[in-house]
């Protein structure tokens, strides 16, 4: 394969375009040339000898005619040099012209200009030939006195690094640099020389540490860290040393530096499970969050105040610090607020709920009057979701929530608004004692509503739980004068004439249009004219709310509103003993309704009514007429029961995710030691696990896999490129770690001749990018190599990764040879991970996302369950139906499903399947809608799931 490749730390990205220059030419420029040449030709020599070439004459060139000159820049590119350059010969003995150098070496340590002593100063730490340090030694002992501490502290670093790797050559660097560091005053120089001690002699550290721990407050942060991390250390390996040192981890929680701050904090809480340790550390972290800027930062803080509540022991103490959290509400980032509240839900207890929903109400009473933001309308809906979850937790407080909240009814946000509807739904079912109370503030709130959805869920609500006559008559009169005079098309004609009327000032009738009558669906008359089709000129202020909506064409509003009154004819018949008044009732009930039908026939609103509308309306008007009891049993008493059914299942389904939550927590993993307090010696390591070493270890290997063969699922992950009788041989492991992918490609010469230039060549379709070109190599006959290549993933879509081999034969006839590669298919599977969303959300998000893509079911699997799990299972997403919908016997099924990328993005599909009802064994049919933000993800799934049903298909056949 070669000669052995020399260590290098500098890499220089040299371009593949231009023309190497020859060593004659580069003597030349280094010899004659004026400085800007010098500084050209040097460059090119670090290149070169970068890329490999040997350059034997050239070190003697830069010895004699570059080495001697001043210029700060040539300095800098002779250090580049010095650490690059072959310093020995074949045979391991240092070089003669080394000697030479390494007198340089020692000019520059005692040069006048502080820049270039510390530069050679951190030029030595990468020197690996002890031959060269030792005549170097006495003057970088002399560099610790210098008067500029840039010099110091680079000759405390040079002198650590050469003790680490050839003690023999200063054997005595623990005790000058201990001396050293009781003399300094520089921060910087104390650092280093502190860290020096940590890792050469601890003892030292320790004691130096003794002597100053009063006036670690008043150290630099950089000194600061260091001394935690020494703590940290000492008090793991020898427990009996913590009542030495924690006093001084507290005087750190209120270090002037936030990083001082967070890392004191997380070693408190390691090496100390006193309450009052973990209070203290918890009132840190707050604090940091709180005063911190960075988003990012606020996050990472509140994640490991996420983790303290993991314990039982700590969960109960931060309980007692509920409120303090609530300070980072403050922060005007959703993200940060979304988790803030999720962990204040978790730690809200009866003696804390009360100051909690005061803190949470006038957050609410913030977001109602300011202007609104892109995230106001959200925060306002995690604040609803919250209120409605404490309520639900502790019934004391609804009472003081309900009133505030209904406010929100009115609000332009949609979707706060439904929250509090949906929370207002549960309240009144569950707490029997609010409910005349519930109604009097919908009521009142009836006519300020301003979004259909909103009415919709309002209405509901008032028509299935108006109990009293009076309350029943209320609602009526509330619909009735928010529908304006009935009935409604003949009113909205006289309006349109009588606005005509008053814009024409002639009175001239010849000039009036001639209405004609026309018969409408339901048999009636109506007149129709040009004031008919122009109605949308009339100010949509002047209309009552209902009559506005339905003239917009919001048709399911009126069946809604046929609904509600049916629930409450069958109520006030129930309530009322007179017969008369409950004709009249129920007369009332009947125009309502049938001039909400004729509105909709008669082609005025601006758009037409649909079918399913019409016909909910007609059968209303019919059950109203006819009134038998078992249809009262159904609008009366299912519907509630229906209700209550849901919101148990509900119930039960939070219920069962919160045990599984608690369950997924291990306290003590099976093969975990027992440590028994009362038999550890002093000098056992402590029960608590090593903090650095834990998270150095999860980021190297990315956490603990278990039940994986990782040699099968390598392979399943090597891609074959080439076929086998190809003169190059290749194929590739794909790793993906979320926004990478690494291409470790394996390349053979399969042929006799040495292959010259061999050049992998890599494109991308989709989002995807490619970093770098991977260099040109040289194969031996029947060698091999491997060749990484990184890529950057930019978006959830499918991509390929597709290229060729090119290389040279030395003395062929044709100038290229060129092996086209198999394409790597990118899966869209490896950055879609399952979610959950509400249902509000799903819907919200269902109208939102404008890419929609339809699959058909094509399988040969006959159970829909079963179908559906498979589905799910192959395509990482989670359906967000719940488990008992789902059960029982059925020839058809309808479902959500949802899925988040890695990017933030989001992926609805809702599956429609079925099976014939006369053929038990036939396969499933049906289809699935997808919908995306992007075009891409859309297309990508579906793509996915077709080859998933694809399998499917050929399993069974086989």
């Amino acid at each position: 394969m070669g000669t052995l490749e020399q260590p290098c730390y500098t890499l220089i990205q040299a371009p593949t375009d231009t023309e190497q220059p020859c060593e004659m030419t580069l003597k030349r420029d280094l010899e004659n040339g004026d400085i800007p040449g010098k500084q050209a030709a040097l460059k090119k020599v670090i290149q070169l000898i970068l890329n490999g070439e040997r350059l034997p004459g050239i070190l003697m060139t830069v010895i004699r005619f570059v080495m001697p000159l001043e210029d700060h820049t040539i300095k800098k590119l002779l250090l580049v040099f010095w650490e690059i350059v072959p310093k020995t010969t074949p045979d391991g003995k240092l070089l003669q012209e080394m000697i030479l150098v390494c007198d340089a070496y020692r000019k520059d340590l005692s040069h006048p200009n502080e820049f270039i002593r510390g530069s050679t100063l951190r030029f030595l730490c990468k020197l690996k030939e002890p031959e060269l340090l030792e005549p170097l030694m006495p003057t970088i002992r002399s560099c610790l006195e210098h008067r500029h501490s840039y010099v110091r502290r680079n000759a405390v670093l040079a002198i650590f690094t050469i003790y680490k790797n050839f003690d023999f050559l200063i054997p005595d660097a623990p005790e000058l640099i201990s001396n050293f560091l009781e003399g300094e005053q520089d921060m910087s120089c104390k650092r280093n020389a502190f860290m020096m001690l940590i890792h050469a002699d601890q003892e030292r550290a320790l004691t130096y540490l003794s002597t100053c721990i009063d006036q670690v407050n008043s150290f630099g942060d950089i000194l600061q860290l260091v001394i935690v991390e020494l703590i940290y250390k000492v008090c793991h390996a020898n427990p009996g040393e913590r009542a030495r040192f924690i006093r001084c981890i507290y005087n750190l929680l209120n270090s002037s530096s936030p990083a001082v701050r967070y890392e004191a904090a997380g070693t408190l809480v390691t090496l100390s499970s006193a309450p009052t340790a973990i209070k203290a550390a918890a009132n840190c972290y707050i604090e940091l969050i709180v005063k911190e800027s960075d988003n990012n930062v606020k996050l990472i803080v509140l994640d490991r105040l996420v983790a303290l509540k993991d314990s039982p022991q700590q969960e109960k103490i931060l309980q007692e610090l509920a409120m303090d959290v609530l300070r980072i509400l403050s922060t005007p980032d959703l993200e940060v607020r979304k988790k803030t509240l999720n962990l204040a839900l978790e730690l809200v207890t009866m003696r804390s709920v009360n100051e909690m929903v005061e803190v949470l109400k006038k957050e609410v009473g913030k977001t109602h009057n300011t202007v609104e933001h892109e995230d106001t309308g959200k925060y306002r809906q995690l604040l609803v979701r919250t209120l409605h979850t404490i309520s639900m937790k502790f019934p004391d407080v609804a009472a003081n929530v309900i009133p505030i909240l209904m406010d929100f009814l009115s609000d332009n946000n949609e979707l706060a608004a439904t929250d509090v509807l949906v929370f207002v739904r549960e309240a009144i079912q569950r707490f029997e004692g609010l409910r005349s109370q519930i109604i009097d503030r919908l009521l009142g709130s009836l006519a300020t509503i301003r979004s259909v959805t909103v009415q919709c869920h309002a209405l509901w609500i008032l028509g299935e739980y108006a109990s009293s006559s009076g309350e029943i008559l209320g609602v009526v009169s509330a619909i009735r004068g928010s529908l304006g005079e009935l009935p409604i098309v003949e009113d909205e004609m006289r309006k349109a004439a009588g606005e005509a009327g008053e814009d024409d000032g002639s009175g001239d009738k010849a000039g009036q249009p001639q209405q004609q009558q026309k018969v409408t669906a339901d048999g009636t008359y109506a007149s129709q004219s040009a004031f008919s089709t122009t109605t949308s000129s009339l100010k949509a202020d002047d209309r009552p709310p209902l009559r506005k909506y339905l003239l917009e064409g919001n048709f399911y509003l009126g069946a809604v509103i046929a609904n509600t009154l049916v629930k409450l004819a069958f109520r006030y018949i129930s309530l009322e003993a007179d017969v008369n008044k409950q004709n009249a009732f129920c007369a009332e009930v009947m125009l309502v309704i049938s001039s909400i039908v004729h509105l909709g026939k008669s082609g005025l609103p601006q758009k037409a009514m649909t079918d399913d509308d019409y016909d909910r309306m007609m059968l209303c008007l019919q059950v109203v007429s006819e009134r038998t009891p078992s249809l009262a049993s159904v609008f009366t008493v299912q519907c509630r029961g229906a209700l209550s059914h849901m919101l148990a299942a509900k119930s039960e389904e939070e219920e069962a995710q919160r045990r599984d939550r608690k369950a997924s927590k291990v306290v003590e993993h099976v093969d975990d030691h027992i440590s028994f307090s009362r038999l550890t010696k002093g000098s056992d390591l402590s029960s608590t696990d090593d903090m650095f070493d834990l998270s150095m270890s999860m980021a190297v290997s990315g956490g603990k896999k278990e039940g994986i063969d990782l040699s099968t699922s390598k392979l399943s992950k090597v891609t074959q490129l080439t076929g086998f009788s190809d003169p190059v041989y290749a194929e590739a492991y794909v790793h993906i770690n979320q926004y990478d992918i690494v291409l470790d490609v394996l390349i053979v010469n399969q042929t006799n001749d040495t292959l010259q230039n061999c050049t992998l060549e890599l494109a991308t379709l989709g989002d995807l990018k490619l970093v770098e070109k991977p260099q040109p190599i040289v194969l031996a006959p029947h060698d091999f190599c491997n060749i990484k290549a990184n890529v950057k993933v930019a978006s959830t879509e499918n991509g390929f990764i597709f290229g060729n081999i090119v290389y040279d034969v030395k003395g062929s006839t044709s100038d290229r040879n060129v092996v086209i590669l198999n394409d790597i298919h990118v899966d869209i599977m490896d950055y879609i991970v399952p979610a959950t969303c509400t249902d509000l959300e799903f819907r919200q998000m269902w109208l939102e996302f404008e890419w929609e893509n339809k699959v058909t079911v094509n399988t040969q699997m006959t159970e829909l369950k079963a179908y559906l799990d498979y589905l799910c299972k192959s395509t990482n997403m989670k359906c967000l139906t719940p488990e008992k919908a789902l059960t029982g016997a059925g020839d058809y099924m309808a479902a959500n499903l949802y899925a988040r990328s890695i990017f933030g993005e989001d992926a609805l599909a809702n599956l429609s399947i079925e099976k014939p009802l006369d053929n038990p064994e036939a396969a499933v049919t049906g289809h699935i809608r997808i919908r995306a933000k992007s075009q891409g993800m859309a297309i990508s799934l579906g793509d996915k799931i077709n080859k998933v049903q694809k399998a499917t298909i050929k399993s069974v056949g086989a």
